[in-house]
């Protein structure tokens, strides 16, 4: 059964019902479910639930789960398709595209509040502490710069990318680092690896949960090796078998940096063409929540794991 859906002078795609199983789900009761544009079935509960699912990993792309012969469909999903095929309310829409807005912003933009005037500050130049503040220097009729690590009026050398003149300034990532626990990787002959690492790529922290060594940071899509530290590929490639064994490399030590995101416009497993100003994030997200093919994309078997790894704000 096929029921035309008409909104404003055009007509949207038919949507299709079915009594088939839910793919997402499994669930084979004798109920219509709509199918998707993957072909695959969905009720509204189960295609809701699953995009809140991967919202909450970092995910701003939508792509069916469902099992072919043993891999995942992979196919992604319009956000106009998901907002009319889940019936999502007024309320909903507002919670998903929030989301999506906010997981964006901080995917592709460095900003933080400013401790004078409470606006979001966006910092240009990620090797350098000191942040200028526009709307503080014109209140104050002064420069008014502040400390990125430690949010506090700036003191110092101004080019510092370590720590500014104030005493408690110090980057809590690393004492992260410094303090987390040991672990024997799950699946794999790697002895006392550190639990948590800063993604070689973007800086993010993981912590390693379970499973094998490989993970995949929810910030800059990039899957890398918890044990050396070298992107999946590289460390697959140096070795054969690498997978549930020792790397080629040695294992990394605990790391005394937090990698800075150069936002590469090409890297493995990753987003090809990265907004370089906020307008260019708008725009990305005018294309996500309109049915228009995104300038960016992401890997399209890329799904939350539950259990494997999380990260650490």
């Amino acid at each position: 059964m096929s029921i035309p859906v008409r909104k404003g002078d055009g007509v949207e795609p038919e949507l299709k019902f079915v009594r088939r199983k839910d793919d997402i789900t499994g669930d084979e009761d004798d109920n219509f479910r709509v199918e998707m544009s993957c072909g695959h079935v969905a009720g509204p509960n189960s295609l809701t639930g699953w995009c809140r699912s991967l919202l909450d990993t970092g995910c701003i792309k939508f792509h069916c789960p469902a099992d072919v012969n043993g891999e995942k469909c992979g196919k992604e999903w319009p956000y106009v398709e998901i907002r009319r095929h889940a019936l999502l309310t007024e309320e909903e829409q507002r919670d998903f595209e929030v989301k999506i807005a906010s997981i964006a912003a901080k995917q592709f933009h460095d900003y933080k509040e400013c401790p004078g005037c409470k606006s979001f500050v966006e910092r240009k130049d990620q090797t350098k502490l000191s942040v200028r503040c526009i709307i503080c220097t014109r209140i104050n009729g002064g420069v008014y710069e502040f400390c990125w690590q430690c949010l506090k009026p700036w003191k110092g050398d101004y080019n510092s990318s370590e720590k500014c003149g104030n005493e408690d300034c110090r980057n809590p990532k690393l004492h992260i680092l410094e303090n987390c626990a040991l672990k024997d990787l799950q699946g794999s002959e790697i002895k006392n690896c550190p639990s948590i690492r800063a993604c070689p790529t973007c800086g993010q922290l993981i912590e390693h949960k379970e499973k094998c060594k490989y993970v995949i940071c929810n910030q800059c899509n990039v899957e890398f090796c918890f044990a050396c530290l070298e992107t999946a590929r590289a460390c697959q490639a140096s070795k054969a078998g690498s997978w549930f064994k020792v790397c080629a490399k040695p294992l990394a030590p605990k790391q005394t940096e937090i990698p800075v995101w150069c936002r590469r416009t090409e890297q493995t497993h990753s987003v090809s063409a990265e907004p370089q100003s906020v307008t260019d994030t708008l725009n990305m997200l005018q294309d996500l929540l309109q049915h228009r093919q995104p300038h960016t994309q992401q890997p399209q078997n890329q799904e939350p794991q539950q259990g494997s790894w999380c990260t650490i704000s």
